[in-house]
């Protein structure tokens, strides 16, 4: 727990001094609280907030949710007694033949006293000839006799997708991902997906936010999806796979006369000291104390919720 009035700036904390949190309160008087008043606490808290990653379009594949982090690095301060709310982005859902995928939902983390951290959600992939689109990290741009580029990513939250090709097997683009741009379709493959980034605010360190690879046609291969929950490309006949959820994946593109894929949920997690956890929550996050004997506890919210400080 922090003293407000030593910290009036949000205060770093690496990943060397983890157990040197301290607990202390500051005098009424240096706010002018009045007599007896307790004045304002505040603890140290860490974050990872990934978006919904969009669903994969008739052949680009989806970008992954957008991803933004605090972990090792400067913590936010949260003020003891204030209830903040989580919002999980959903991933994109699932579109018909034909058509170009979804955007994810972003994923929020906001108080009234907070500057509201949002992640953006990953863009939808193109169909044929059609761009793919905008997000956290950009869908795949469709293949076709027209093909098409990747939608943008978010800067400092992911990458843009890849291009469609126009040579046969019209391999699709590939989704954005969290530490790499979508790979480019080529004749005898869907562009891959990017790879996601590696966190370890739980305790281990995984992958999140990868994209979707592209689809190819009846001769070549779709192939899997990338590090970090992006589903993997489809083939004529051949489905492809959906982002995973709690990871903001994105799902892969789809081949002809086949299903499309769905993106994957976000997550918000915290972590803070063990002594300044409160355990006021909504919506059951998963909680872990002592978190590999660092003297930290970590809350997972794979649904919105809220943490009261």
């Amino acid at each position: 727990m922090k003293d407000l009035k030593n910290n009036l700036t949000t205060s770093g904390k690496g990943l060397t001094n983890i157990q040197s949190k301290r607990t202390k309160g500051f005098g009424y008087q240096v706010l002018g609280f009045g007599a007896g008043a307790g004045g304002i606490q505040t603890v140290e808290v860490e974050y990872l907030i990934v978006a919904g990653g969009g669903s994969g379009g008739g052949s680009g594949a989806a970008g992954a949710g957008g991803m933004l982090s605090n972990y090792g690095a400067t913590a936010i301060e949260l003020v003891v007694g204030n209830a903040y709310t989580v919002t999980i982005g959903a991933g994109g859902a699932a579109v018909g033949q034909g058509a170009d995928g979804n955007n994810g939902a972003d994923s929020v983390l906001s108080g009234t006293d907070l500057t509201t951290i949002t992640s953006v959600g990953g863009g939808g992939g193109g169909t044929d000839n059609v761009l793919g689109k905008a997000g956290g990290s950009g869908g795949g741009g469709g293949s076709g006799l027209y093909p098409k580029a990747g939608g943008s990513g978010t800067v400092g939250q992911g990458n843009d997708g890849g291009s469609g090709t126009s040579t046969p097997n019209y391999g699709a683009g590939g989704g954005g991902g969290a530490n790499a741009a979508g790979g480019n379709g080529s004749g005898s493959a869907g562009g891959t997906g990017g790879v996601g980034l590696q966190n370890a605010i739980t305790g281990t360190n995984t992958y999140y936010a990868g994209g979707g690879r592209g689809t190819v046609g009846d001769v070549g291969a779709g192939g899997s999806g990338s590090l970090g929950g992006g589903g993997s490309g489809g083939r004529d006949f051949t489905a492809p796979g959906d982002g995973t959820d709690g990871l903001g994946g994105g799902g892969g593109g789809g081949g002809y006369n086949t299903s499309r894929s769905s993106g994957g949920s976000g997550v918000v997690i915290l972590r803070m000291a063990d002594a300044d956890y409160s355990g006021t929550t909504t919506g059951s996050p998963t909680v872990a104390t002592d978190v590999g004997g660092s003297g930290d506890t970590v809350l997972t919210f794979t649904g919105s919720g809220s943490y009261t400080g």
